[in-house]
């Protein structure tokens, strides 16, 4: 029922053979690993390669017991052909799951008709914010992986997923993705619950374009400083990614009472806010460390604050090291302690005028 394909370059008209000889077999899983098709001369003409594609038209029209389809690492060594025949040939796949990565591919069609794919992975190709663009076809839809391509704008990929009614998951990582807000609307899918938009160009306003209902969310390796409050209303986040931004404290509650883990590791906060419990009483998990703490008075308190969490302070002890002052540079927070005499101005006042 599986079969896989390593280092296949042939003529494209060989490739296809083997195609159709597998989807008419019992196989239900077809991998292809580098994979380069070549035509018969140096330069393959589009009328030369129409016939080579009416073969699969017939093909992809039946019903056969192939479910998921796998190429990855694809090189191109045809010349001047209309791309979009292919596209379509792949758009109108009657298939489960279709994974094209890593094939340096600008574009996919719509399909034409209602679509049985449950998970389209285009991960590490050319694509662009035009992809899926009032596409209506792709209701049966529900993973969808878009990373490492060229989508530049927020906006329209909320706009890609609207009409898909069965979306949960959506990768966008690894792309130029940008927010700039002003009053921008956004409209995704109802029933996206994870989103990830990791290690992209968003900064603070990313938060006015979220999908209502999103329960994970991944904002890893991006330029936010603030999350801004009461702009957005995640009513069912419980997953928060923050790590490696340019936040200077730890974020509040406001919009997401429904936050269990928060992850703010590698950003700038120095004194993070001892009060952050108190805030977001349902969170379970918090990961703070490898940020560049400031060992002073203000931080007693947060360390306070883990003695009192008990053990909800994730990669304590090791994670969590004074950066400054440079003299406590490398010492755990657990070990960094200060005199109450020394932390409160009025005890230190106060005795100052006994002694004097």
């Amino acid at each position: 029922t599986t079969v896989t394909l390593d280092a296949v370059d042939l003529q494209w008209a060989i490739i296809l053979q083997i195609f159709m000889l597998i989807w008419y077999s019992p196989v239900e899983h077809l991998t292809v690993r580098n994979l380069t098709f070549r035509g018969p001369l140096e330069k393959l003409t589009e009328y030369a390669f129409q016939p080579l594609l009416s073969s699969v038209e017939q093909l992809i029209s039946l019903d056969g017991s192939m479910k998921a389809l796998t190429l990855e690492h694809v090189r191109n060594k045809v010349y001047y052909f209309n791309q979009e025949i292919l596209y379509r040939q792949f758009s109108e796949m009657n298939i489960a799951n279709l994974t094209i990565a890593d094939a340096y591919m600008p574009h996919m069609l719509c399909p034409n008709k209602t679509s049985s794919f449950q998970c389209l992975n285009f991960s590490h190709n050319a694509l662009t914010d035009e992809l899926f663009q009032n596409c209506g076809t792709l209701v049966d839809l529900k993973l969808l992986i878009l990373q490492k391509n060229k989508f530049e704008s927020l906006r329209k990929v909320s706009f890609m997923t609207s009409r898909m009614k069965s979306l949960t998951y959506l990768d966008m990582s690894n792309n130029l993705l940008r927010h700039d807000g002003a009053g921008v609307q956004c409209r995704w899918a109802e029933s996206l619950a994870e989103l990830d938009l990791s290690s992209n160009q968003l900064v603070d306003a990313v938060f006015e374009c979220l999908p209502a209902n999103v329960q994970k969310l991944s904002l890893r390796n991006n330029q936010i400083s603030n999350v801004p409050s009461g702009v957005a209303e995640l009513k069912s986040l419980e997953e928060l990614n923050l790590a490696s931004n340019r936040l200077a404290d730890l974020p509040g509650c406001g919009g997401f009472t429904s936050l269990q883990f928060l992850n703010v590791e590698m950003n700038s906060i120095l004194t993070p806010s001892a009060d952050f419990f108190q805030s977001c009483p349902r969170v379970r998990e918090l990961q703070a460390g490898h940020n560049p703490f400031q060992c002073s008075c203000e931080l007693q308190a947060f360390i306070r604050l883990e003695r009192r969490s008990g053990g909800k302070l994730f990669g304590w002890p090791a994670a969590y090291v004074c950066e400054y002052p440079e003299g406590l540079r490398g010492t755990e927070l657990k070990d960094f302690h200060l005199s109450p005499l020394a932390c409160n101005t009025t005890l230190l006042l106060v005795t100052a005028l006994l002694l004097t």
